[in-house]
């Protein structure tokens, strides 16, 4: 039997159905391309991985209002993971001296301390201003020829609450930051350019962290070495020792940071009135209002009942405690002897834990020193440190 030729128009009908099929098809298979116009396979997208940067903005960096630093900045979003291990966008900045140097340069990945609750609090939202805290500090790095990545940590600068002082998720975000730093393009970083970890107060927990989570989480990460100052290691032992002092704040600050992270805890059942307006007041504003209203109360004056006696909270807070993992590359402590913000006794516990796991831990008390003035005191000689790791010199530690 003889078959018509079905006319031009008709054969163009049937390519086009048979080519969308085809598509069809291969989406439904998961097939990895498709045909390009020359038959080549073209590669579908790589899957999003922790430390991929999502958007790049250029911004400025200044330590005080005005000041010029010599350097060029990026405001950057990029993907982590939480605390329970869910994906995540996190912000932060990327600073890059323009110091003539060219070819890969050592990268700090900083973790700034306390600042706030609030979006605005964020440190890419003060640095174009120079109103972030610890940006001098940074620029005491820039001015090394040093790169810079200083995350804003989960839910401060992008939507959501911050996950404040949830120890996993901080950890994830300093080492992520890291990771989008040496990706960004234009930053002129090298995959396998060495890195430095940073950070005092609940930046040093969040160093602690990343030290501990670097061998699982990101070991393709070159490493040298943690700088950790002012570590908050047990959580419900610096809230006890907080309840009704001058860091009163912190602890409430800290409930609503725990509550972000795990919604189940569900803070809002335990508050009363008086709490419940503690706490939109403190999702609201920065650090230094935060604890001056919040001086020396007690839980009990914003809580029916207190959350810290509850096993769900104390399971949540000590997720986030130091010491059960030994960092695979050496860290420096550094911890004021009379802190009377963040007990001395907890790092020095964290260090003799770590140190027992066959850590090198080079630990370095600051005599009389305050929560404050052990933060001035400890960061030259830590960013000191830091040089000797990148210059290959071997860390010694003091177990």
């Amino acid at each position: 039997m003889h078959l018509r030729t079905p006319p031009r128009r008709q054969r163009w009908q049937l390519r086009t159905k048979a080519r969308a099929a085809a598509g069809a098809l291969a989406l439904s298979l998961g097939l990895t391309g498709l045909a390009g116009p020359a038959g080549a396979a073209v590669p579908a997208p790589a899957p999003a991985a922790p430390g991929d940067v999502v958007t790049a903005a250029p911004t400025s960096f200044h330590p005080l209002p005005g000041q010029p630093t010599g350097t060029k900045a990026w405001h950057i979003t990029y993907r982590s993971t939480t605390a329970t291990g869910a994906p995540d966008v996190v912000s932060g900045t990327v600073i890059v001296p323009q110091d003539g140097r060219t070819g890969p340069r050592p990268l700090v990945t900083y973790a700034v301390g306390t600042v706030g609750l609030a979006d605005q609090c964020a440190p890419s939202a003060g640095f174009p201003r120079g109103t972030t805290a610890e940006g001098n500090l940074i620029q005491l790095l820039t001015q090394r020829g040093w790169a810079v990545a200083v995350t804003d940590y989960e839910g401060l600068g992008t939507p959501g609450p911050h996950t404040y002082v949830v120890g996993r998720s901080e950890g994830h975000a300093v080492l992520d930051a890291a990771r989008a730093a040496l990706r960004l393009p234009g930053a002129g970083l090298a995959p396998d350019s060495p890195v430095g970890v940073m950070g005092y107060s609940q930046g040093g927990q969040a160093a602690g962290w990343a030290a501990e989570l670097h061998d699982a989480y990101a070991p393709e990460l070159n490493l040298k070495g943690t700088a950790a100052g002012g570590v908050p290691a047990d959580l419900l032992k610096a809230t006890e020792f907080n309840d009704g002092r001058i860091g009163a704040g912190l602890v409430l600050m800290g409930a609503i940071g725990q509550d972000a992270a795990f919604p189940e805890l569900n803070l809002a059942s335990y508050l009363n009135d008086k709490g419940r307006t503690a706490v939109a007041f403190l999702k609201q504003h920065c650090v230094t209002t935060d604890t001056a209203v919040s001086l020396f109360k007690r839980i009990s004056d914003v809580t029916v009942r207190n959350p810290l006696k509850e096993p769900d909270w104390q399971r949540a807070l000590h997720s986030s405690d130091l010491g059960t993992h030994a960092p695979d590359r050496p860290v420096r402590v550094y911890h004021g002897t009379q802190d009377e913000i963040v007990p001395y006794d907890g790092a020095a516990l964290m260090r003799a834990a770590w140190c027992a796991k066959g850590a090198t831990v080079d630990w370095r008390p600051v005599p009389a020193g305050g929560h404050g003035s052990s933060l001035l005191a400890g960061s030259v000689p830590a960013a000191n440190w830091l040089a000797d790791r990148f210059a290959g010199k071997p860390a010694a530690g003091n177990c």
